[in-house]
């Protein structure tokens, strides 16, 4: 299991800064080395935060980094560059927010469609070599990646677990809160999905826990090479997420969730209609 560290740095309404480092170390102090960052999060706070969070505890952490989105100075999203040179820049400015000479996985966090991903790749590749990257990644490529994923050995970090905490039941707050223009949450869809929701805790109170840890077991048990990313904000979010570790579930457990909740039944995209547009992986 990951750490994602996005909802720490404003995305989801305020977070708290001292709770968010907590987290941070509860985490670590529970097994789980792999925290996911993108170096636009905040427009750079959530490295800065992580940064402060390891000063003395970097050793046996793997720092996953996503780069490229672009974002203007009152948070609206520009669009992306994954240019070799953009590649390099945006790596730089990362170490220093971080702390670190290194970061264990880099990727763009979306396929670039004006630069030919093989560049991309290719700056990364010359990070690699010259020892600020340990392994590359790549992020929302692909609809039928995970066969390719299977053959060649390579492991998945899935996010979006709890569906933006639609599942855990966190509605959007008022102002900034990146969901209030995600269609799940949208008049009408909210309904439907709440429905949805419902039949996961039947199930999940039927084995003693809750929808959340239901909802990231059945995301453990699909393969080993898969890794959930959990956005926990708080020690006590944190605390639930980790209770799934401890869930197994049976062939017929998991063909029953998903019954009970079919990908065709809810309700909204993940993304509104022009992030669905530049999304790769739904193409």
């Amino acid at each position: 299991m990951a750490l994602g560290c996005m909802g720490m740095s404003g995305m989801y309404g305020p977070s708290d800064n001292a709770e968010s480092i907590a987290t941070i170390h509860a985490a670590l102090d529970a097994g789980v080395n792999l925290l996911d960052t993108g170096d636009f999060y905040g427009m750079g706070h959530n490295e800065m935060l992580i940064g402060r969070a390891l000063e003395s505890r970097r050793d046996g952490v793997l720092l996953s980094v996503k780069f490229g989105a672009q974002r203007g100075p009152d948070g609206a999203w520009l669009g992306y560059d994954a240019r070799p040179v953009a590649v390099k820049t945006a790596l730089a400015y990362s170490l220093k927010r971080l702390g670190v000479d290194h970061v264990d996985i880099y990727r763009p966090a979306r396929l670039d469609p004006k630069v030919p991903i093989e560049e991309t790749v290719g700056a990364i590749a010359e990070l690699v070599e010259a020892g600020y990257v340990r392994y590359m990644g790549l992020s929302e490529v692909g609809a039928e990646i995970f066969p390719v994923l299977n053959e060649l050995g390579i492991a998945a970090t899935t996010y979006g677990a709890l569906s933006r905490g639609l599942l855990s039941g966190s509605r959007p707050g008022t102002g900034v809160d990146i969901r209030n223009r995600f269609p799940r949450f949208a008049t009408g869809n909210l309904e439907q999905n709440q429905r949805l929701v419902a039949r996961l805790k039947e199930i999940a109170a039927d084995k003693g826990i809750t929808q959340v840890q239901l909802a990231i077991a059945w995301v453990l048990a699909k393969g080993n090479s898969i890794v959930p990313v959990i956005g926990s904000r708080t020690r006590a979010q944190l605390a639930e997420s980790l209770g799934a570790l401890d869930v197994m579930l049976t062939a017929d457990e998991i063909a029953a969730i998903e019954t009970a909740v079919p990908a065709d039944s809810v309700a909204g995209t993940r993304y509104d209609a022009r992030q669905m547009e530049v999304l790769d992986s739904e193409r």
